[in-house]
């Protein structure tokens, strides 16, 4: 990315945070706390999110037998169905079909896939009338605006904004002012437009092969409608929809609207096996009861290809497939709760899910532009309700997009210098912060004189121009003695011939930056009990991997269990401080590594005050801890709460008998490399804002961060020392 090309992300993204990111978190908050609620009050949500994903690996797995099945339920009911290669196959197909019943005007009920498909625009060309009826749809289609959120799609607008757009628009005898009055407008309005339309279309959000059966999952009621009240019904989506038969519909029926907005089912699940026997309404003689005369129905099955079914060949792209399009994942993400689709999307698809998305069904170039936003952070693969991987899925992508620059005369040059596997032409940005574990080597034998050197304007200034790397940003501060150098200096562990053996992995940071953190972490250690090990250990990975360096990341992995393996076979223990390279051992690793090499590394690796824990619940001497002296302000990393393990380290504060005022914001906004990249600085610091608000009040605690990211972040937005939290606990000499 060029330096002007930074400049315009960033003058975009400060844009939306100020016209669109207010109105964007209070929408996602407000749908985060029902999905919470609605989860924690769910006691099969695990198992059925197990059964969900299963049905929907085996549907993808046999979807070319399924379609067919499919074919054969809709005719049998009377109906038509067609498979359209894509967009301008779909579109010509529909338009025949309007052109076919005559019709002036078409009513829709919410669709992506349509939206995917340029639908509306198609049918205008035809001097067709669209009209959009969910009323978030038919705000943006006043408005001639993209959707912001695949179940919100107006979630960038206020009351206020809507009110004068409609004002301006429908030019009312009395102004809307509020909600109540929007909605009672476009209800009414709408009303007529379906009432009068030819033809009615939807989306699905699941097919049933077996019976030909769509289902509608809806809270505005405005789907069935559309569905049933004029003569031809046209349903367009997906390939992927499909699924066997109604005993596999329930668990997304039991997943959906927990997922998407918090409620245990949504308002409308509608199910149609077209075309239906049901008689219409007579709007010619409203006044006199009952149906008019039974009409032939007519209902066509549009299902989209459109690059799907080269995903399901593609093992890296295929779980986007199983995605059920309930934006959790774009709710649960820190940088989208500030910044909407309107960032963090593409030509259609908005959120986490959408690098999967866009680089399936518009081309990879879609995903180029938002991809960077995918911080890797994984709290989506919690909130997922079929378990997709999504940030594996963007780390692929971007993978995919540095293959893709162009190369230079010059890039022998770069990769004969650079220590990663990756091809030519990367961009210079991913490439210095991929290979930030040899930057700080280097700084490090050559400190203080590389600190001096780095925080030099004219340094500052060519890394900011050349790699994007904002200067309001303080640079770490490398140590001239790394963890491995000072622990081997030291003459090795204190404690010998101990019950257990620990392994402390020396991350890069910990290693040469914040090698007190590496210091205290083995002296908690010894003070229970434990022998230590400090080996010399690459770095896990996790620099390369964020840029899309998969290559790179492989190899790393591989150096970093082959040194670790010796130690494990000997009944040795690995401890990690860094939570990020923990998620690397237990997460990442497994698709970069052989399947026992995964397992042997993941299954013997704690988080470091998981280990704690257990030594303490196993009759290790609490009282060799310090004893609570100061009240603490405690925020854990992200990956920390994916992994499950955050809660061991307010256990451990709890036992000791600390007063702890622990952050319940998800998010610091740091995310590694990605506060750093000028280009999304305002980004980082706004969703760091939160944090700060819940911090900067308490005055009288000292502030501990369990990682690195988040560390950096609290020292910018409180100017205030940040300690670990073994540095807290750790009382014995070092």
């Amino acid at each position: 990315m060029s330096g002007e090309s930074r400049r315009r992300t960033a003058a975009k993204i400060r844009n939306l945070l100020e016209t669109e990111g207010e109105s964007v978190q209070e929408n996602t908050t407000h749908f985060n706390e029902g999905r919470y609620d609605a989860i924690q009050e769910f006691d099969g949500y695990e198992a059925v999110r197990e059964e969900a994903r299963a049905i929907k690996e085996d549907a993808i797995d046999r979807l070319p037998e399924l379609v067919e099945t499919l074919r054969e339920s809709v005719e049998e009911n009377g109906g038509h169905l067609y498979v359209a290669d894509d967009a301008a196959d779909a579109n010509a197909y529909i338009r025949t079909v309007v052109d076919d019943a005559d019709a002036e005007s078409v009513v829709k009920s919410k669709s992506m896939t349509t939206e995917e498909l340029d639908v509306n625009e198609a049918l205008e060309t035809d001097d067709v009338d669209v009209w959009e009826t969910d009323l978030g749809e038919f705000v943006i289609q006043v408005a001639d605006e993209a959707p912001s959120h695949l179940i919100g799609p107006a979630f960038h607008r206020t009351t206020d904004d809507v009110a004068d757009l409609f004002n301006e628009y429908f030019d009312p005898d009395e102004p809307f002012e509020t909600a109540e009055q929007l909605t009672d407008f476009a209800r009414d309005y709408l009303g007529e437009r379906i009432r009068d339309a030819d033809v009615g279309m939807t989306g699905a959000n699941f097919v049933l092969a077996d019976s030909g059966t769509i289902t509608l999952v809806t809270n505005e009621g405005n789907a069935r409608k559309c569905a049933v009240t004029p003569d031809t019904h046209i349903a367009v989506t997906g390939v992927e929809k499909v699924i066997p038969s109604l005993s596999e519909l329930g668990p997304f029926v039991e997943l959906i609207a927990r997922s998407a907005t918090g409620q245990d089912i949504a308002q409308y699940v509608s199910l149609f096996s077209p075309p239906t026997d049901s008689p219409t309404l007579d709007f010619e003689h409203p006044d006199e009861p009952g149906f008019g005369p039974q009409r032939d129905r007519e209902f066509h099955l549009v299902l989209i290809d459109n690059g799907r079914m080269a995903m399901r060949e593609d093992d890296q792209l295929r779980e986007t497939l199983y995605c059920i399009r309930c934006g959790a994942c774009a709710n649960s993400c820190a940088n989208f709760q500030h910044v909407g689709g309107h960032a963090f999307g593409g030509e259609t698809y908005t959120g986490g899910i959408a690098t999967g998305w866009e680089t399936g069904v518009h081309g990879i170039e879609s995903a180029g532009e938002f991809n960077d936003l995918c911080t890797g952070c994984s709290r989506c693969v919690n909130a997922c309700p079929v378990k997709i991987d999504i940030p594996w899925i963007n780390t692929v992508v971007r993978d995919r997009l540095n293959r893709e620059h162009d190369s230079s005369e010059f890039d022998f040059l770069v990769e004969g210098l650079t220590p990663d596997e990756e091809p030519a032409g990367l961009d210079l940005q991913k490439r210095a912060f991929g290979n930030f574990e040899t930057l700080a080597k280097v700084a490090s034998k050559t400190a203080p004189v590389s600190n001096r050197l780095l925080g030099s304007a004219p340094v500052r200034a060519a890394m900011s121009r050349l790699a994007g790397i904002d200067r309001r940003r303080d640079l770490p501060t490398f140590q001239g003695e790394s963890l491995v150098e000072w622990f081997a200096a030291r003459g090795g562990s204190r404690v010998h011939d101990a019950d257990r053996t620990a392994v402390l992995y020396p991350d890069v940071y910990t290693n040469y930056v914040l090698v007190d953190r590496g210091k205290a972490a083995v002296a908690l250690l010894e003070s229970l009990g434990v022998e230590v090990v400090v080996p010399d250990v690459p770095g896990s990975g996790r620099a390369p991997l964020s840029q899309g360096m998969v290559d790179t990341a492989e190899s790393k992995a591989h150096r970093v269990f082959d040194r670790l393996r010796r130690h494990i076979d000997r009944g040795r223990d690995v401890v990690v401080i860094e939570p990020s390279d923990l998620a690397m051992f237990r997460r990442e690793y497994e698709k970069l590594l052989p399947p026992r090499a995964f397992e042997t590394l993941s299954e013997n690796s704690y988080e470091v005050l998981e280990y704690v824990f257990g030594l303490l619940e196993n009759g290790a001497d609490a009282d060799a801890l310090a004893s609570p002296g100061t009240k603490l302000a405690y925020h854990s990393h992200c990956q920390q709460r994916t992994l499950g393990v955050d809660a061991y380290t307010e256990a451990v504060f709890e036992r000791l008998g600390y007063d702890v005022a622990t952050s319940d914001v998800e998010c610091c906004g740091m995310a590694g490399s990605f506060g750093y990249k000028s280009e999304y600085y305002e980004l980082s610091m706004d969703v760091g804002e939160t944090l700060r608000d819940q911090f900067e009040d308490e005055t009288d605690r000292t502030v501990v961060a369990s990682g690195t990211s988040c560390t950096e972040q609290l020292v910018d937005l409180l100017s205030a020392d940040v300690r670990h939290p073994v540095e807290v606990i750790e009382a014995s000499r070092r």
